[in-house]
C-alpha cells in the first residue's frame, strides 16, 4: 500500500472543520442524556466495598457472628450487581468472565454464612 493510499483513506474519514456535525439522531439534543459520568459505574462496587468493609469492622469488634453475615451480605450484593447489570455499568466489579465471577461471589458468600453458622459467640 502506497502512502498516497493511506492519505486519500484518512482525508475521506477525516471530518473537516468546514462542514456541519450530523445532527441529532431522532430530533433529540445533542448532548443531553447521552452518557452518564464515568465514575457513575464504581456506584455498585463502591457499595460492595463500604459494605465488606462494615463487615471487617464488625468483626474486629469481637461478633463473629454478624461480621461475616454482612460480608457474605456484600459478595451476595456483589454476585446480584454482576448478574443484572450490563458490563459498563459494572466498573470494577467485572475481573472475569460473568459466570466465573457469578459462581465465586456465591460461593464464597455460602461459605461465609456456614462459618457464620457455626462460630461460636464469644460473651462480653
Amino acid at each position: 500500500m502506497s502512502q498516497n493510499t493511506v492519505e486519500e483513506a484518512v482525508a475521506a474519514k477525516s471530518h473537516r472543520p468546514d462542514e456541519e456535525p450530523d445532527p441529532a439522531p431522532e430530533g433529540r439534543e445533542s448532548g443531553v442524556g447521552d452518557e452518564a459520568p464515568g465514575w457513575l459505574s464504581q456506584v455498585p462496587y463502591f457499595l460492595v466495598l463500604s459494605t465488606m468493609s462494615a463487615g471487617i469492622v464488625i468483626v474486629a469488634a469481637a461478633h463473629f457472628k454478624r461480621g461475616p453475615a454482612l460480608i457474605a451480605g456484600a459478595l451476595m450484593m456483589a454476585a446480584v450487581f454482576r448478574t443484572l447489570l450490563p458490563q459498563e455499568k459494572l466498573g470494577m466489579l467485572a475481573v472475569r468472565s460473568r459466570w466465573v465471577d457469578i459462581i465465586t461471589l456465591t460461593g464464597l458468600a455460602v461459605l461465609l454464612i456456614v462459618l457464620a453458622w457455626v462460630a461460636p459467640q464469644l460473651s462480653q
